[in-house]
């Protein structure tokens, strides 16, 4: 298939990389990223590093390895994970993920994915993302690829059809992986959900045969659970707003997003590798019909996120505190309770109708995970 069938989506090649480097290295930002990242070098010399770049990978290796680890190092008390030895070295897979932070639950995968000697994955990156001209050439010389969301019926089914193609091209042509999240957005609510039209869209290039779409794509389930959630009250927030009125995001909030998923605290995060969906469980599903078809597929990779989920103390101090009992008492401690209490005082900072509406909505971020898994 030829690569400029897709030059509108891909990532940047290799050709491409050395320009983006020096625009990226001349970026009036340049000096707060670099000292972020290699805080023990001097922003010279990191500009230096970064505009003799030449191939992404080496870009991965030499930058964005070690934005990540600055995130763990700076934001997270440990990061843990399993399910990694079932992941063959030359199989590439199609990684369905809960999506709770717009850059973090991708971008640690890539290092656990090198920290076990497999290839880094491609990434989806909403196009609401792709500006300014900085973030594009850090994503796009990062392995992240274009998705289009929204247009007329016939533009959105296209642009499917574009995306659907393109995931068939990486995976079965040239044996690479893809990180995709398991529906459009965050997950603001804490109750991960796959979106059955992510499964119509993967099944679109191959529509004739929709076992074979599926298990030739090797999916496979990623369940990341975060102790304290990015952006949770900006989540809450949102969340209450839309109750009443359609949610209109403000210039640059999406940006600003990104930057409090890498800088707040998470405390412990961990990420389960679920066993992968395999051609015997999508035959069993062959009878039904395409649209039921998706719904029991999607279902499928909800159980196995569910199961994977690691639950901690927040999540049950939540389900606690939202519910008015003591069912979980002996999953916290009472300093874990009262920090957990401290954190949600933020709330009372926004001036709101319905106080308790907002907590409601706030607690259901960690509680309802308890829900699913249980």
């Amino acid at each position: 298939m030829d690569h400029g069938l897709f030059d509108d989506i891909r990532p940047y090649m290799d050709a491409e990389v050395p320009d983006a480097m020096k625009r990226i290295a001349s970026s009036d930002f340049f000096a707060l990223m670099a000292a972020y990242v290699f805080p023990e070098r001097s922003v010279e010399e990191v500009r230096e590093m970064v505009a003799s770049i030449t191939t992404v990978r080496e870009f991965q290796y030499k930058v964005m390895y070690y934005v990540n680890e600055q995130v763990v190092k700076r934001s997270i008390t440990e990061l843990t994970y399993e399910g990694m030895d079932s992941l063959e070295k030359d199989r590439p897979y199609l990684f369905v993920a809960n999506h709770r932070d717009i850059m973090l639950d991708a971008s640690l995968l890539q290092n656990i994915l090198v920290a076990n000697g497999l290839e880094t994955s491609e990434i989806t990156f909403g196009a609401n993302l792709m500006s300014p001209q900085l973030i594009v050439d850090i994503g796009r010389s990062n392995k992240m690829f274009r998705v289009e969301r929204g247009g007329s019926p016939k533009d959105f089914y296209n642009k499917s059809r574009h995306l659907s193609d393109y995931i068939r091209h990486v995976i079965v042509d040239n044996g690479s992986s893809v990180w995709i999240a398991q529906r459009n957005g965050r997950t603001k609510d804490g109750n991960d959900r796959t979106d059955q039209g992510i499964i119509k869209m993967f099944g679109m290039s191959c529509a004739q045969d929709k076992v074979f779409a599926l298990s030739s794509e090797n999916i496979v389930p990623v369940a990341v659970s975060y102790e304290w959630e990015p952006c949770d009250v900006q989540k809450a927030i949102e969340l209450y707003q839309s109750r009443t009125q359609k949610y209109v995001k403000k210039p640059g909030e999406d940006i600003s997003s990104i930057l409090s998923g890498i800088t707040s605290f998470k405390g412990r995060v961990h990420y389960c590798i679920c066993p992968r969906i395999s051609e015997e469980e999508l035959r069993a599903y062959d009878p039904l019909t395409k649209v039921e078809f998706n719904r029991a597929v999607a279902s499928l990779i909800d159980s196995r996120i569910f199961k994977g989920y690691r639950l901690y103390p927040n999540n049950f101090i939540a389900h606690d505190l939202r519910y008015g009992s003591r069912h979980f008492h002996a999953r916290y401690t009472p300093a874990q309770k009262k920090a957990f209490v401290e954190h949600m005082k933020i709330l009372e900072t926004y001036d709101v109708d319905d106080m308790d509406a907002l907590r409601d909505i706030f607690l259901g971020i960690y509680a309802n995970p308890v829900d699913n898994c249980l």
